[in-house]
């Protein structure tokens, strides 16, 4: 019961919080108005700015914000026992996470839609907008580089998702399509869709999993499944919104909501009937996490990014989700909703890494039939591994040696094995739960390389780089960059294409970085108009101290520091960032004091021929 009974809270948490915490930020501090224009109506180019749906719009934000990040953060975090790992993403999500979304969508809707970078120019200095600009084009980097990554690792060790996840892009194409024309809403053909999608995982699972074969060591399925997905993110990026984004991230919202109440409904099952137990199968608090894990703080809040707060999130809340908002009053539930959900969906995997893997371990074997799931053997009982012994064996590696595929596949089989409970197939189970996965992180993958081009953009106008500020040579550009620094080795050891993992190491810390940066922008725009900061200004100080703090242990640690292992390119990104985080904040001190009550410089009036709308009806 103990497992049903953690689930239960915390969704009573979340939808307490929406309707109280949310609504007080809404109403009180932000004041959203239902008839103040918006920038999708203002700036209409059918392109990056046009007016959505609520329901179309949730979708895309969701889908771009989920990705892999509150899955791959709490797998690893539970080497510290599930209880500081539950903490943190429920009361990180309510009070940081939430909030720092809500607050950079909300500032970007009143600024025609810029993103955070241009508004810290205006409301702190015109230096600050550049150096957030590199903060960001160093963040989306690494976004890009081991996104990818991620999902190349899921179609080489789940062959069965690559049907599915292939198969949803046209189909999401023609559905934007012919919303576009007949201006119909797309809820129907959404759930057709995802009947199409679930049919594809039963076929991808029992008929046609597709293996990409291994030609050499350089051109493995990694290095050739991360080409072919940046091909695709460069086509992605570039096409009007309406046309794969927003039908895309719509069917993936549906099939995110379908898992998530299928995983509940197994976890409900399985605990019910006794068979998956949180306080039995692991620690609540790990009393010898393994030797080379870094301390649990501040490493808990940069392990867990995603799930409770992530800088990433401003970006897609200012880049892309402020250009599509229809009504003012549709941000609360975009911004500070999206984020509960994901926070729910980090519960589910914290649940499905303890106790779902306590239902039972199971692994991939070549027998007469073909490769086949069978349940893994404890060598001293020669029983079936359950309980804390599955747990244990699944985490029974070293912190450095576990790696990306063991922390998708504590998910995927946890998950999976909530599924089994509904009587679903496992090899099935995990062909659902993988298909998700991938799905959400090629969502965070082209949406990082859309946002990326926008700042490259940004910074190109600002250093007058005029070919830059085209969007296919910034594009290119931009997937060009991620794309060699994902085919780098990721390690002396390491075949060609797994470069991401060079990265990994540092993504958390400057992810969670950038979100206390975009809390600084959000104070400056509440304290230049004399309106409460305190709720944006404790977030601020936590997400600025733990990533530094985490960044300079990385740094300078006398074992297994960047400067000891003489990691160049880790190094070389660390030392960037946290030299532009120490000059941001030098910049905001110098005009704290006089900037009280001072409104920045308004934005430029609009051309006559800018050609938005000004409708003002929701």
């Amino acid at each position: 019961m103990s497992t049903l009974i953690v689930a239960l809270l915390s969704a009573v948490g979340f939808i307490v919080a929406y309707n109280t915490y949310g609504r007080w930020l809404g109403r009180r501090i932000f004041q959203l108005d239902p008839d103040a224009n918006v920038p999708s109506k203002e700036l209409q180019d059918d392109v990056d700015f046009i007016p959505t749906r609520r329901s179309v719009i949730f979708g895309h934000h969701f889908t771009s914000i989920a990705g892999t990040g509150p899955i791959v953060g709490p797998a690893i975090a539970v080497f510290w026992g599930w209880l500081p790992a539950l903490l943190w993403v429920i009361f990180g999500s309510i009070l940081i996470g939430a909030v720092h979304d809500f607050s950079a969508l909300v500032i970007s809707l009143r600024n025609r839609g810029q993103t955070v970078g241009e508004i810290a120019g205006r409301v702190i200095s015109k230096r600050a907008r550049v150096l957030f600009l590199l903060i960001l084009f160093f963040a989306l980097t690494m976004v890009i580089a081991i996104f990818g990554l991620v999902i190349a690792i899921i179609f080489k060790l789940y062959p069965s998702s690559v049907l599915a996840v292939w198969i949803s892009l046209p189909i999401a194409i023609g559905i934007g399509v012919w919303s576009r024309k007949s201006q119909h809403q797309m809820l129907v053909p959404s759930l057709f869709a995802l009947l199409m999608i679930y049919a594809a995982i039963y076929m991808g699972v029992y008929h046609f999993p597709i293996q990409m074969p291994e030609f050499s060591s350089t051109w493995n399925p990694i290095v050739i499944w991360t080409l072919i997905l940046l091909a695709y993110c460069f086509v992605a990026s570039v096409l009007p919104v309406w046309v794969l984004l927003q039908p895309r991230d719509y069917i993936n919202s549906h099939q995110l909501l379908v898992a998530m109440a299928l995983m509940i409904a197994g976890l409900a099952v399985a605990s019910l009937i006794g068979v998956a137990n949180l306080t039995e199968s692991a620690p609540a608090i790990a009393v010898a996490a393994p030797a080379d894990a870094p301390p649990i703080l501040p490493f808990l809040f940069i392990t867990i990014a995603c799930g409770a707060v992530s800088g990433f999130h401003c970006l897609v809340s200012s880049g892309t989700s402020s250009k599509q908002i229809a009504c003012e009053t549709d941000a609360r539930a975009v911004g500070y909703g999206a984020m509960l959900l994901e926070g729910g969906l980090a519960v589910l995997v914290i649940l499905a890494c303890c106790a779902g893997i306590g239902m039972g371990k199971f692994e991939l074997s070549q027998t007469d039939a073909g490769i086949q799931w069978v349940e893994a053997i404890d060598p001293q009982t020669n029983t079936p591994l359950v309980g804390r012994a599955a747990w244990e064996y699944q985490y029974s590696s070293a912190w450095a040696k576990f790696k990306l595929p063991q922390t998708v596949g504590a998910f995927v089989e946890g998950g999976a094995n909530f599924l089994t409970a509904l009587g679903i197939h496992l090899p099935l189970a995990i062909g659902i739960i993988a298909v998700l996965v991938a799905c959400f992180a090629a969502t965070t993958l082209d949406t990082a390389t859309r946002l990326q081009r926008y700042v490259l953009q940004e910074l190109a106008d600002t250093m007058r780089i005029k070919p830059l500020t085209n969007k296919y040579l910034a594009t290119a550009t931009v997937v060009s960059i991620g794309g060699a620094l994902a085919m780098l080795p990721g390690g002396p050891e390491q075949d060609p294409g797994t470069g991401g993992t060079i990265l990994w190491p540092l993504f958390g810390a400057t992810n969670q970085l950038l979100a206390g940066l975009a809390c600084m922008v959000v104070v400056f725009y509440l304290w230049r108009r004399n309106q409460p900061i305190w709720f944006a200004a404790i977030p601020m100080v936590v997400m600025m101290i733990m990533p530094a703090w985490a960044l300079l242990w990385q740094l300078f640690n006398s074992e297994t520091g960047f400067l000891v292992s003489q990691k160049w390119l880790l190094l070389t990104f660390g030392f960037a960032v946290l030299g532009l985080q120490v000059w941001m904040v030098i910049e905001a001190a110098m005009i704290w004091k006089k900037s009280r009550g001072v409104l920045e410089e308004s934005l430029p009036p609009l051309p006559s021929s800018s050609g938005g709308k000004v409708g003002r009806s929701c």
